[in-house]
């Protein structure tokens, strides 16, 4: 049985929807990837700002600047830490924030995907049918365990 020109149009924007829903996804999994790398980088730099203060002031402090050690004055190897630490710092604050826009708008795709608006029971079921042919895995809508 030939499926209806309204059933194909509304398979074809349940697959747009069900497609950029999946890139949403992409997109949060690269957030957190690139979160995980600052957030080792944080703790790296505040590992070293913690070694620097135990340092006393005529200590010498080296910097590695490709093969060779350069030696480089306590305040300033301290001040350039503690900019790094507010660089990540900020950096972490603006994923969590594209990260927060990324969650926003995978919900409301996922509320238009897995709990379409249904007219009757036949039609739900077919819906439901359709929805299984995709792999909607993150839909926890009840209907789908019919």
């Amino acid at each position: 049985m030939a499926a209806s020109p309204a059933l194909r149009e509304l398979q074809r924007e349940l697959e747009s929807e069900a497609n950029a829903l999946s890139k949403i996804q992409k997109d949060i999994s690269k957030n957190h990837q690139v979160r995980k790398q600052y957030t080792i980088q944080m703790g790296e730099n505040e590992l070293v700002l913690k070694e620097l203060e135990l340092l006393k002031e005529d200590a010498n402090v080296y910097k590695l600047i490709g093969p060779v050690l350069v030696k480089q004055d306590l305040a300033e190897a301290k001040a350039n830490v503690k900019k790094r630490i507010e660089y990540i710092s900020a950096e972490l604050k603006r994923l969590d924030g594209i990260l927060r826009d990324f969650e926003n708008k995978q919900n409301s795709k996922k509320e238009s995907v897995c709990l379409p608006p249904f007219s009757n029971h036949f039609f739900s079921l077919m819906m439901i049918k359709l929805l299984r042919s995709f792999d909607l895995s993150i839909c926890s809508s009840p209907l789908l365990n019919v």
